[in-house]
């Protein structure tokens, strides 16, 4: 029997190997023209399996002793995601991380992704369709690192996790973009604080690329519909404004001219007699 077992256990050492996916993880935020934006690429096999570019900053409160040396106040440190930073992901059918780590492992911004199927439908007709969204965001910080956090009372490693998050919902097989700016409120193991995430000039796609380092067909967030909307929408009104205007002076251009080749009737009503 423990032959048996042994034999088992170094079958599965020597097909294990060739049954993982080789993935590897690539930083291009140098070929950002934004200097705030970074970009990410998990690759497996040699083909893109996750992209994701975006702005992202953090606001963090933390504790300092007051100047009595008895009270504690709270200050905040605002800092943002740096290049060059190490990063970490896996890649798979329904579900999909990215792990981004800098400054010596102070900090470690970890996004969670999964692939899920939603039943919609109108009239009465039920419709499956599939969407992945973001599930999850964590933040490792380490308030002992002293160039964002100065004086900090009892200084260490936390973790901020976001609750219950259903965010960046988008269909299958495209990828998100939203220009504008995303809040995220993650809570702390220290004290339950709330730090804020902001991230902003986003594009991310964490399943079905389908060719290798190309985002799919976007979907656009809601707030940058409305925006161009809001956009466009004075322009519209102006060219309707224009074009109803013109119509008024063509019309009435028209309406002179026909008044004046008509004949013309005496005012006078004793000159109708010589009519």
């Amino acid at each position: 029997m423990d032959s048996a077992v042994t034999l088992c256990v170094l079958g599965c050492a020597l097909l294990c190997p060739a049954l993982l996916a080789e993935q590897e993880v690539e930083n291009l935020s140098g070929l950002s023209p934004n200097p705030e934006r970074d970009i990410f690429v998990v690759r497996e096999n040699g083909t893109t399996c996750l992209m994701a570019e975006f702005a992202v900053r953090f606001l963090i409160p933390f504790d300092v002793l007051a100047l009595n040396g008895i009270d504690l106040i709270t200050e905040q440190a605002s800092l943002a995601l740096p290049r060059g930073a190490r990063i970490e992901g896996q890649c798979g059918s329904s579900e999909a991380e990215l792990h981004i780590s800098w400054t010596n492992g102070a900090y470690t911004l970890r996004l969670f992704f999964i692939k899920e199927k939603r039943t919609m439908g109108s009239d009465g007709k039920a419709k499956e369709t599939e969407v992945w969204k973001m599930n999850k965001v964590q933040l490792v910080y380490d308030t002992s690192e002293t160039s964002h956090f100065i004086n900090a009372y009892n200084p260490g490693k936390h973790t901020a996790s976001t609750h219950r998050l259903s965010a960046l919902v988008t269909p299958g097989g495209r990828s998100y973009v939203c220009t504008a700016q995303q809040t995220l409120t993650l809570i702390s193991t220290d004290h339950q604080k709330g730090i804020t995430v902001y991230m902003s000039e986003i594009q991310i796609q964490p399943f079905d690329i389908k060719s290798d380092f190309v985002f799919s067909e976007p979907y656009k967030c809601i707030t940058d519909q409305r925006e161009r909307l809001e956009e466009t929408l004075p322009l519209v009104l102006g060219l309707i404004l224009g074009l109803v205007i013109v119509i008024t002076i063509t019309i009435y251009h028209f309406h002179l001219k026909l008044t004046a080749s008509q004949p013309q009737l005496p005012r006078d009503r004793s000159l109708y007699k010589n009519m």
